[in-house]
C-alpha cells in the first residue's frame, strides 16, 4: 500500500514537472514569457553537432549506394544485420557477368576467337567482382561502420543530454516566473528556493552537454582518418580494375586484327593494346583521339617496294615471336610485305625485325 503511495506521488509529481514545463513552452513561443538564452560557445557547439549529424548520416547512405546500387539488397542486409545475423554470400553483378561469358565461351568453343575471348573476358569480369567485393568490405568496416556508430552512439547520448538541457532549462524558467508571481513572503521563500536548485540544475546539465559536444572535434578528426582508409580502398580497387582490363587489352591484342575493330574505327584498324603504363589522363585517353597514318601515306607505302621511318606514338608489348615490341618515341623503319594484314606493317630496329600495327606509328617525311 505505501509503495502505491509513492508511486501515486511520484505519477503526480511527473505530471506536474511535464505540465509546467508545457505551459512554460508554450508561453515563451507566444512571446508571454522570458527564455534563458544559452551561452555563444554552447550554441555554437549544439549547432556543429546537428550539423555534423546531417552531413555524416547523408555520406552514410549515398556511400551505401555507391557500394550496393541494389537497394533490396541493401535492405536485406540492414534486416540481418539488425538481427545480428550474418547475411547470405551472394554473387555480384561482375561475377555473374564472368560466369555467362565463361559459359557462353565454352559453348561456342574454347578454340575459336569469339569463344576464347569470351572466357577471357570472363575470368576478367570475375577478378573485378572479387575485388569489389573487397571494396565493399573494407568500405563497411574502415569507413561505414564508425560513421554508423557516431549516429547510432555518440550522436544519440548527445541527444538525449540536449534533451535534458532543455528541459533543465523549461524547469529554470518556470521557476523564475513563480518568483515573480509570488507576493506572500512564505511563498516567496519557497519560490528562491525552488530557483536555486533550478539553475544549479540548469549549470550542472550545461556543463555535462558542453563536455560532449567539445568531443565533435575528435570525432572530426577520427572521420578524416576514417576518410584516408575510405580512398585508398577506392584507390587500390581502380587501379586493380585498370591493371585488369590493361591484361585483358593485351591478351584480345594478340587476336587477328580482322576481330578488333569496333564502330568508331576504320575497318580493320587494330585497337592499341595498351596507351601507357602509367595511369593518368594519356593512359586513359580514348582510342578515338589516336593519330593514325593518312590512309594516302599507308597505301603508297604498301604500293612501293622501299622503306619509310616512322616514329612510334605508343608503348606496345609483342604479343608473339613474329611481332616487334616498341617503346614510345622511337624511330624504327618500316615497310611492307606482299600478303601481310593491311593492319600491319613490318618494322625493323637494327637486327630486330617484326610486325607493328600502324595505329602505333606516325610516318614521318
Amino acid at each position: 500500500m505505501n509503495i502505491m503511495d509513492f508511486n501515486v506521488k511520484k505519477l503526480a509529481a511527473d505530471a506536474g514537472t511535464f505540465l509546467s514545463r508545457a505551459v512554460q513552452f508554450t508561453e515563451e513561443k507566444l512571446g508571454q514569457a522570458e527564455k534563458t538564452e544559452l551561452d555563444a560557445h554552447l550554441e555554437n557547439l549544439l549547432s556543429k553537432a546537428e550539423c555534423t549529424k546531417i552531413w555524416t548520416e547523408k555520406i552514410m547512405k549515398q556511400t551505401e549506394v555507391l557500394l550496393q546500387p541494389n537497394p533490396n539488397a541493401r535492405i536485406e542486409e540492414f534486416v540481418y544485420e539488425k538481427l545480428d545475423r550474418k547475411a547470405p554470400s551472394r554473387i555480384n553483378n561482375p561475377e555473374l557477368l564472368g560466369q555467362y561469358m565463361i559459359d557462353a565461351g565454352t559453348e561456342f568453343g574454347p578454340g575459336t576467337a569469339y569463344g576464347n575471348a569470351l572466357i577471357k573476358c570472363g575470368e576478367t569480369q570475375k577478378r573485378i567482382g572479387t575485388a569489389d567485393r573487397e571494396l565493399i568490405q573494407t568500405s563497411a568496416l574502415n569507413f561505414l561502420t564508425p560513421l554508423r556508430n557516431f549516429i547510432e552512439g555518440d550522436y544519440k547520448t548527445i541527444a538525449k543530454e540536449r534533451k535534458l538541457l532543455q528541459n533543465k532549462r523549461l524547469d529554470l524558467d518556470a521557476a523564475k516566473t513563480r518568483l515573480k508571481k509570488a507576493k506572500a513572503a512564505e511563498t516567496k521563500s519557497s519560490s528562491e528556493q525552488e530557483l536555486r536548485i533550478t539553475q544549479s540544475e540548469f549549470d550542472r546539465q550545461a556543463e555535462i552537454t558542453r563536455l560532449l559536444l567539445e568531443g565533435i572535434s575528435s570525432t572530426h578528426a577520427h572521420h578524416l582518418r576514417c576518410l584516408n582508409d575510405f580512398v585508398e580502398a577506392q584507390m587500390t580497387y581502380y587501379a586493380q580494375c585498370y591493371q585488369y582490363m590493361l591484361d585483358l587489352q593485351k591478351q584480345l591484342g594478340s587476336f587477328p586484327s580482322n576481330y578488333l575493330s569496333n564502330n568508331n574505327q576504320t575497318s580493320g584498324t587494330p585497337v592499341p593494346s595498351a596507351l601507357s603504363n602509367a595511369i593518368g589522363p594519356s593512359a586513359m585517353a580514348s582510342t578515338g583521339s589516336l593519330v593514325i597514318p593518312s590512309p594516302s601515306n599507308l597505301n603508297d607505302l604498301k604500293e612501293s617496294s622501299g622503306s619509310r621511318k616512322a616514329r612510334v606514338l605508343y608503348d606496345y608489348d609483342a604479343a608473339n615471336s613474329t611481332e616487334l615490341s616498341l617503346l614510345a618515341d622511337e624511330v624504327i623503319t618500316v615497310f611492307s610485305v606482299v600478303g601481310m594484314d593491311s593492319d600491319w606493317l613490318m618494322g625493323e630496329r637494327g637486327n630486330q625485325k617484326g610486325k607493328v600495327p600502324i595505329t602505333y606509328l606516325e610516318l614521318l617525311n
